[in-house]
């Protein structure tokens, strides 16, 4: 007997669906098959399907059973196909009879039957809206799915209690939706009144924070890079609803949400080792996974010691960084993963760090700083919107007593000035100022005859490339969203400008 039952696959950040048929036939040795091209883990399912049958009271029929995954030439991984493959055994050996045609099932079985936490159920549960109208899962995925409620998504403990409800035995409610609250106050650890002196540096991380701009802090050791950079989200503004399903589609297909957490409401803040490949800082592998400039999608992605991580490995953040994407090809096909982040960077200015300084002598010859100072490229350097200088901190502004500035009033402003930008670009599918191409740099960026006269004398003088130029008008245009200006002042390009370095290369 032929049973079909659906289930679905991820692929990139969105799920397809996925035939599970399963034929029992009469003739033939016992045996159990798997084809539709799966991997390590669905071949292992044929024994987590048996023990889990056979431990809750049902019964594994002793036939020649095959499996397909279709379509076929899809690559199949992971356990989520437990549940499909239980249920349609249960079909095709006539223990259960069901219309399931428009019904979706997820879920990896214990050996006992029960339902394991699964990852990918938030694309699915969105692939579904429009496919099927019933969706059952694992109960410790029920917060990730009930924050979507255009479909009817049923939360099982184990395959007994499914089998009954499917049979008519039992009564499921399908879940309620969550409303989930993403103004919430989050207790950061890092506060910005923390941070002693370095008032430039905070007024660039809160124009980086308003309009989502690439920042380098550079400077001696001890001077607080690491400390303002660890500040840096009790000052970013709140994740829109769009915002947050991304990032929470993003972490649920790699199976890092936990079970009391329906959707991430914070801006992730990811900051890997220097020692990170490649591979896992923009994704990849033979069946590609997101990295973590994806994981830091909305968010911010910190590199401390920017200088030592391996010029290859850096200079693949460049596509992402223009783009906001990264695609990986591979001979399969190509995968593209979502990569809006805001770069904070933190580095030295030379191997010993005190180059420049008046209380350290630099101890680097000539030749160690210019080959310390190549490892940072060009083409990289130039698509980070602001450099910030961080020098030590003086003793007098290390023992004062004068209360900073708290990270909730700076969040205050960025709100403001992100809400602004959000309106502004509501038509445009974009959400901050670092996202405008050229298009919108022409119809928001207008310059008056002061400001178009002093950022020419700059690009001269400066020699600033044309995406430097582009990027001067973008965190102008952030600062004048700070003071509610509607219009781009001669005092927003000269601050924008103090931001670039000297000299581009």
């Amino acid at each position: 007997m032929l049973a079909k039952v659906f289930s679905a696959a991820t692929l990139g950040l969105d799920a397809v669906p996925i035939t599970v048929e399963v034929d029992i036939a009469s003739q033939g040795l016992p045996s159990f098959t798997i084809v539709g091209l799966p991997d390590k883990a669905v071949e292992e399912s044929k024994e987590r399907v048996r023990a889990a049958l056979k431990n809750t009271g049902a019964e594994f029929p002793a036939k020649r059973i095959t499996v397909n995954l279709a379509p076929a030439d899809l690559p199949k991984e992971g356990p989520a196909y437990d549940l499909p493959i239980a249920v349609g055994i249960l079909i095709a050996s006539g223990q259960l009879k069901a219309n399931l045609e428009k019904s979706l099932f997820l879920g990896e079985l214990s050996l006992d039957g029960s339902l394991r936490h699964t990852s990918g159920v938030l694309p699915t549960i969105l692939m579904a809206e429009n496919n099927f109208e019933k969706t059952f899962i694992p109960t410790a995925n029920a917060k990730e799915a009930a924050i979507v409620d255009t479909v009817k998504v049923y939360s099982v403990e184990n395959i007994k209690e499914l089998f009954h409800f499917l049979a008519g035995f039992k009564k499921i409610k399908p879940l309620q939706r969550i409303s989930v609250d993403l103004d919430r106050s989050v207790d950061y650890e890092f506060d910005m009144k923390d941070v002693k002196g370095q008032e430039t540096a905070k007024r660039a991380l809160e124009i980086a924070a308003a309009g989502g701009h690439n920042i380098l802090l550079k400077g001696p050791p001890g001077a607080g890079k690491t400390l303002l950079a660890r500040a840096f989200p009790s000052i970013l503004p709140n994740l829109t609803w769009a915002e947050a399903l991304e990032v929470t589609k993003i972490y649920s297909i790699l199976g890092n949400l936990n079970n009391d957490r329906a959707v991430i409401s914070t801006r992730p803040f990811r900051s890997p080792h220097h020692s990170a490949s490649s591979i896992g800082l923009v994704g990849g592998g033979a069946r590609p996974k997101p990295g973590e400039i994806s994981l830091a999608h909305r968010g911010v992605l910190f590199l401390d010691e920017f200088a030592e991580f391996p010029r290859s490995v850096l200079e693949t953040l460049r596509q992402p960084l223009e783009d906001g994407v990264v695609t990986i090809s591979r001979a399969a096909g190509s995968i593209t993963f979502p990569a809006k982040f805001t770069l904070v960077a933190a580095a030295n200015p030379c191997p010993c760090g005190f180059l420049g300084e008046v209380t350290h002598e630099c101890i680097c010859s000539p030749s160690q700083i210019i080959r310390y100072q190549k490892r940072l490229s060009g083409p990289i350097l130039d698509r980070i919107d602001l450099h910030v200088e961080v020098p030590s901190v003086k003793v007098d502004k290390l023992t004062a007593t004068l209360d900073n500035e708290t990270s909730a009033s700076i969040r205050e402003r960025v709100q403001k000035a992100r809400n602004m930008q959000i309106t502004r670009f509501s038509k445009m599918g974009l959400t901050s100022n670092s996202e405008m191409g050229s298009r919108q740099i022409k119809i928001f960026c207008q310059l008056d005859n002061d400001s178009l006269n002093l950022l020419r004398a700059a690009v001269t003088q400066m020699k600033l490339s044309a995406r430097g130029y582009t990027r001067v008008l973008k965190v102008s245009r952030t600062i004048a969203d700070l003071e509610d200006s509607q219009n781009i002042k001669p005092t927003h390009i000269a601050e924008s400008l103090q931001y670039r370095p000297k000299f581009e290369n």
